[in-house]
């Protein structure tokens, strides 16, 4: 078995030059054990991962390990769609929403383990703006928080920071009129947030579409009403019960192509990772697209 490595050194390690050479050392110990010759890359910047990746697959890896956050594993998964090349993953970011819909420990001497060791899943890809993404795109407020946490500087992200914009964006975001054609049926909707739900969770156990699958061939579409600041955070509580699918104003239809137009700019993310469409967005479904090691 041929086998690549990526690790991205500073999520959720900050500047700390040490974690490199620990994550390493814990990777290639992992590799010998299995007797698995494993080569092994660091990332460097942005888009970094999908090129180590897209150079990997190309020469013929069986297996990639990716050490890292969502936005590594989205990179780097992107380029791996309907190839022969399996993804591992040990997660290490601040939400780590893929790594939760796929089971996968977040310890990562258990995870790593599943990386190189777990059952082989094949998985749908979701298309948000032509960019592919494996648990959640959105548009809207949460797009609007991944943009302002990935605006922080590496060392000043993780959890307790992403909490605290989503607070603060809770309070002062406003809701946006939206177009929305659903598998072909239109409504006109005012929304603090549309996300497109291949897995469960955000990450952190926020979860926003508790009954979305990873290989149905469907995205579950959620749209959520303008609500006053504080029915905003009084429902928000459906995110960490599991229920908002349940919560009132929310709306959810699973579906296979969506398109949503809006005057002007639209904020959108996928898999946490920022972008801006001008007019419209659309979105569709790569059935079985991905292979993944996930646990046995």
């Amino acid at each position: 078995m041929s086998v690549t490595a990526i690790i991205n050194p500073i999520s959720g390690a900050g500047a700390n030059p040490s974690v490199a050479a620990a994550r390493i050392a814990q990777l290639r110990a992992e590799a010998d054990r299995r007797g698995m010759p494993v080569e092994i890359h660091l990332t460097a910047r942005a888009g970094h991962a999908r090129e180590l990746a897209t150079s990997a697959a190309s020469s013929g890896a069986s297996l990639i390990v990716v050490w890292g956050g969502d936005g590594t594993i989205n990179e780097a998964g992107s380029a791996l769609l309907h190839t022969g090349t399996t993804l591992g993953v040990v997660p290490a970011g601040s939400g780590n929403g893929l790594a939760a819909a796929l089971g996968v420990p977040r310890e990562p001497q258990a995870a790593l383990a599943v990386a190189f060791g777990g059952r082989e899943r094949v998985i749908d890809a979701g298309i948000m703006a032509g960019r592919p993404f494996f648990n959640i795109a959105g548009i809207g407020f949460d797009a609007r928080v991944a943009r302002l946490f990935n605006g922080r500087a590496a060392g000043t992200r993780g959890g307790w920071p992403y909490v605290l914009i989503g607070v603060r964006e809770g309070c002062r975001y406003c809701a946006v009129d939206y177009d929305v054609e659903l598998d072909g049926g239109r409504s006109r909707v005012r929304a603090l947030l549309i996300a497109f739900a291949n897995g469960r969770e955000y990450g952190m156990g926020a979860r926003i579409a508790p009954l979305a699958e990873l290989d149905d061939g469907l995205l579950d579409a959620t749209i959520v009403i303008e609500r006053p600041v504080l029915a905003r955070f009084w429902h928000a509580r459906h995110l960490a019960f599991g229920t908002a699918h349940l919560a009132p104003h929310v709306t959810v239809q699973q579906v296979t192509q969506a398109r949503v137009s809006a005057a002007g700019e639209i904020e959108f993310h996928v898999d946490g990772e920022p972008g801006i469409a001008q007019g419209a967005v659309e979105v569709g479904v790569a059935r079985a697209a991905l292979k993944v090691n996930v646990a046995r």
